[in-house]
């Protein structure tokens, strides 16, 4: 047993199958003969997931080395520059065909860089059962790039529900950012289990009313589901009241401890808004699995038609806050309008193109 296993919960899938899960994971990113993969991991990945890639590359026919960093970046301590800060580190990614990391490296600047030489970044975050129930299935790449482009043409979003939710912002000022669960393209960023859109609203544009519902998911900085209703206001652009019971008093709590300083309002701006379509993910698995963080990552974020609200940073999309006050909250039962036209009604994604087969894992 890995020296880490015993914090784990019990696997549901034979270990022995994890490699196979890795091979035809690197095969949907078209990893080749002769290419090079290089994991980088940290001091808690699991011993289990290197040995897997190590023998699926190998079966591929490509080269594979390993870059162990001494952090243990989460998605709490966000913008961590694991790359980079060691002698030859961001060099090395550069020259890779494929990097497969794992642990979460966004709103970090060394990505960026990674990508514009053309290497594609996979992140893998995932517990294995959820590595197997969650990987792509057929068509989600066309119902993620479908989504994508249609975003991308979208100046106003409306987001509605029947507990109260009304709320708009305009987009097209920074970049729609995609992900359908394996990085296939040259620069591509991706996460093992994805299958969602989103984007930043522009500056000072997000205004109306947001309610959290009981059944909802703070996936960030916690692991929960919301046990009583959250009420926000938000006004060009930020949150500037946040009623309610006790999720109130944890959101509010936490968004002012991130603060630099009395008069930093970042943790408080609206960030990264979007929607699930992975058909593999359930609301439900965080109570079927318990709140392990490693078996919501992915889930919790994809199940289709939850709309992502989140809050903090949008460096990620080439804004300039880098605060670490991040929160997201995956929504259920919410009403999503594009320039006016429905897309998902209280939950359920309408539009065909969107809309993805599960198949039995």
């Amino acid at each position: 047993m890995d020296e880490m296993q015993a914090v784990y919960r019990p696997l549901q899938i034979n270990p022995g199958r994890v490699t196979e899960l890795f091979r035809s994971q690197l095969e949907l990113c078209k990893v080749k003969r002769g290419e090079t993969v290089v994991l980088v991991t940290d001091l808690g990945t699991r011993e289990l997931y290197a040995r897997s890639a190590f023998a699926a590359a190998q079966a591929l026919g490509a080269d594979i080395y390993e870059i162990r960093v001494n952090h243990l970046p989460t998605y709490t301590k966000v913008g961590i520059p694991s790359i980079g800060q060691g002698k030859g580190s961001l060099e090395a990614l550069k020259a890779a065909d494929l990097v497969m990391i794992f642990h979460p490296p966004v709103f970090s600047a060394w990505v960026k860089t990674v990508r514009a030489a053309g290497t594609r970044i996979l992140m893998v975050l995932d517990g294995p059962d959820d590595l197997e129930q969650l990987q792509a299935p057929a068509g989600l790449k066309e119902a993620v790039l479908h989504a994508d482009e249609i975003l991308a043409k979208t100046r106003e979003v409306r987001v509605t529900s029947e507990a109260g939710t009304d709320f708009t912002y305009s987009c097209g000022e920074y970049p729609v950012m995609s992900q359908y669960g394996y990085a296939d393209e040259p620069g591509r960023f991706d996460h093992w289990g994805g299958g969602h859109v989103h984007t930043f609203p522009n500056e000072g544009t997000a205004n109306g009313k947001v309610v959290i519902q009981p059944g909802d998911i703070v996936i960030l900085p916690y692991c929960r589901y919301v046990v009583d209703p959250v009420h926000l206001e938000i006004r060009d652009g930020f949150i500037t009241r946040i009623d309610g019971g006790l999720d109130a008093a944890l959101m509010r709590d936490w968004l002012e401890d991130c603060k630099d300083g009395d008069d930093d309002r970042d943790p408080f701006a609206i960030s990264h808004l979007g929607w699930g379509l992975n058909p593999q993910a359930r609301w439900y698995w965080t109570a079927l699995n318990g709140d392990t963080p490693e078996r919501s990552r992915a889930a919790t974020r994809v199940f289709p038609g939850n709309f992502l609200f989140s809050t903090g940073p949008n460096s990620e999309g080439g804004g300039n806050r880098r605060t670490k006050g991040h929160y997201d909250v995956p929504m259920r039962k919410c009403s999503v309008y594009l320039d006016n036209e429905m897309v998902i009604d209280r939950g359920k994604i309408i539009d065909r193109k969107m809309q993805v087969a599960r198949e039995k894992r």
